[in-house]
């Protein structure tokens, strides 16, 4: 049978693949352009990093996948039914033969050197990485209490003695310690995606996550963690800003005639969707601890080191 003169030869073939694929990156690059892609618009030290080992890790995948997908194309392609040129045989001399053995030891080691690559890169990263790890720095840390409710987020400032609801703001270039924990909800997850990883708040946990921003600006936060009926509409805003501008913003807090008492708390833990921001001048300062109480019988709780 005639072959048909028609048919595309690899070369064209590939040119084809290679256009599609630039057509999509350009398109996704269109789509993206100024908005916040959290992935590749990081914002803190911890966030670079992570960026950084994320790269890497497509990288090396790149560099195994594109050249095994590449020899995969071309055996189907050489050895295709319709090519007569081709010469097949089954002598067991060249099946079984030592140029097909280390054949197949190429192919087992190029992905292995893949994984080893990564894998020895990704575990000193990961302990480095831990949230629980303090980071260090020449300014000295804030700490930051926050209780995820249903289906809102409250954030307490025990050494500013101010606490907010769906907002949070910190210093540039200043630790932050996150001490987390749940009341009344389901196991949710804090995440700023620009400044760091995620991690989850449980009741009678405390959990700690050690972020740090370097450039001033607003960042969306939320719960990745289905969790209800309201879990669109718990998010929050972390605003970055200078240690001035983080000053004052504490003096306005503190104007605010609102004071998180016992009583208030009692109708804040109550479920709402879609909470608005609130301010508080003052808070009574057993209400972490007691939450903590609340599900352990004791005031320190499980501590996550």
């Amino acid at each position: 049978m005639e072959r048909s003169k028609n048919r595309l030869n690899p070369g064209w073939i590939g040119l084809i693949v290679a256009a599609g694929l630039a057509s999509l990156v350009l398109l996704v690059a269109y789509l993206v352009q100024g908005k916040n892609i959290a992935l590749f618009n990081p914002k803190g030290e911890i966030a670079q990093e992570q960026h950084s080992l994320m790269m890497f890790t497509v990288t090396v995948l790149f560099a195994v996948a594109i050249p095994t997908l590449s020899v995969a194309f071309f055996v189907a392609w050489k050895y295709r039914d319709t090519n007569t040129k081709t010469v097949r045989t089954t002598n067991a001399r060249v099946t079984g033969g030592s140029h097909s053995k280390y054949l197949v030891l190429l192919f087992w080691l190029i992905p292995t050197s893949g994984i080893i690559l990564i894998a020895s890169t990704m575990w000193p990263a990961t302990h480095r990485l831990a949230p629980q790890n303090s980071i260090t720095s020449d300014s000295k840390p804030l700490q930051i209490q926050v209780i995820s409710l249903r289906w809102k987020w409250l954030f307490i400032y025990p050494e500013q003695g101010i606490a907010t609801v769906n907002f949070v703001q910190i210093p540039v270039n200043t630790p932050v310690q996150f001490e987390m924990t749940a009341d009344e909800t389901p196991m949710s997850s804090f995440w700023i995606p620009n400044l760091g990883g995620q991690l989850y708040t449980m009741t009678s946990h405390v959990n700690r996550l050690n972020l740090i921003a370097d450039t001033a600006g607003d960042y969306p936060g939320s719960t990745p963690e289905i969790n209800g009926a309201g879990f669109t509409g718990m998010k929050f805003t972390a605003r970055a800003d200078t240690q001035t501008n983080f000053d004052q913003w504490v003096q306005q807090v503190k104007e605010s005639p609102n004071s998180l008492e016992i009583g208030t708390y009692e109708k804040l833990v109550e479920p709402s969707e879609n909470n608005p921001v609130a301010f508080y001048s003052g808070f009574n300062s057993n209400i972490f601890d007691n939450v903590i109480m609340k599900y352990t019988g004791t005031s320190e709780g499980h501590m996550d080191h």
